[in-house]
């Protein structure tokens, strides 16, 4: 039945119905407002963390933002918890057959009404105010198409660090393709607010990689210049947990060498790729000596990126900052 409060019969009805009335026509009203921000969360096999996550998008305030949720094909618990979340919220929320998380991400992006959007994992949470804070950069840099914040770290318990993760910071006041090429820096793929028009430009997420974040930024800068990053936006409490997609080092890697070879043309190619060699046997050391041994022909180079890391090789773990 539907109610309209133009035509309910003032003496058979109760306050609920009136209550019920207003509350239906306050979700209509929302739903055909355009948002400024679609936050975009492509959820798989994190029933531990996927309703915190959920809840600290749907939390946040003075913006009108929209939450779309699509779970690829979770064999857990999840599309229960996220059914039971949509129906007390009331976000957008797809539930279907696993299709890959590139494939996933593109779904959400042409689903996507917001002038801007950001991605966000069904892992972590979303400190308040983020999407009222960042938007609102965003919108003072008219000039960019993209921005970028901090992040702090976040046990698999919830428990959230205070700190800023200082790699991150080294990013204020602007990021620039060289600088990402050559890993001279670094960029959170939880951190960022696009204008959703310009990635679809770009033709979204590239389809040849199996991570999403770093072919669009390559692309992204190449096409549109430098972009701002501000120095105190904190957009993500990053959950580490030994399942993070980027827990394979050797994929990670191996990945990253194939995406530079887009660009080997450019002047700066080798060395880019005598960098991130040098970042890859930095971080075997300190996680899997045995690899990193293993790997020394491959990795090294008469680098000073390479040279200064060889002696973590020699040094116990627990002793080394990753």
């Amino acid at each position: 039945m539907e109610y309209s409060i133009t035509n309910l019969a003032v003496d058979n009805v109760g306050e609920n119905v009136y209550a019920k009335a207003f509350a239906i026509g306050e979700e209509m009203e929302q739903r055909k407002r355009i948002p400024l921000v679609s936050v975009l969360l492509a959820s798989y096999n994190h029933q531990k963390y996927v309703e915190a996550a959920v809840r600290s998008v749907m939390e946040q305030k003075g913006v009108d933002f929209e939450l779309i949720v699509v779970d690829d094909g979770s064999t857990d618990g999840s599309p229960q918890i996220l059914e039971r979340l949509q129906r007390e919220l009331g976000f957008t929320y797809v539930h279907r057959e696993n299709k890959g998380f590139i494939a996933t991400m593109n779904e959400l992006l042409q689903m996507a009404r917001g002038k801007y959007y950001c991605s966000f994992a069904s892992d972590d949470v979303m400190p308040a105010e983020r999407l009222y804070r960042q938007s609102q950069f965003l919108a003072k840099h008219s000039g960019s198409v993209a921005c970028f914040g901090q992040v702090v770290p976040m046990t698999a318990e919830g428990v959230i660090g205070k700190k800023m993760i200082p790699l991150y910071l080294h990013n204020v006041p602007e990021v620039k393709f060289e600088e990402i090429f050559v890993s001279d820096k670094a960029l959170h793929g939880c951190s960022e607010m696009f204008v959703t028009e310009a990635v679809r430009s770009l033709g979204g997420y590239d389809t040849r990689f199996y991570f999403e974040d770093m072919p669009l930024y390559f692309a992204l800068l190449t096409k549109y210049g430098p972009q701002p990053v501000s120095p105190d936006i904190v957009c993500c409490a990053y959950r580490e947990h030994g399942s993070n997609m980027h827990g394979d080092h050797n994929k990670m890697y191996r990945e990253i060498l194939r995406l530079l070879e887009l660009y080997k043309n450019h002047p700066l190619y080798a060395y880019a790729c005598k960098r991130w060699r040098a970042r890859w046997f930095s971080t075997l050391a300190y996680k899997n000596k045995r690899e990193a041994l293993r790997r020394l022909p491959e990795l090294a180079s008469l680098t000073p990126a390479f040279i200064k890391r060889l002696p973590k090789l020699f040094i116990p773990s627990w002793l080394l900052k990753c």
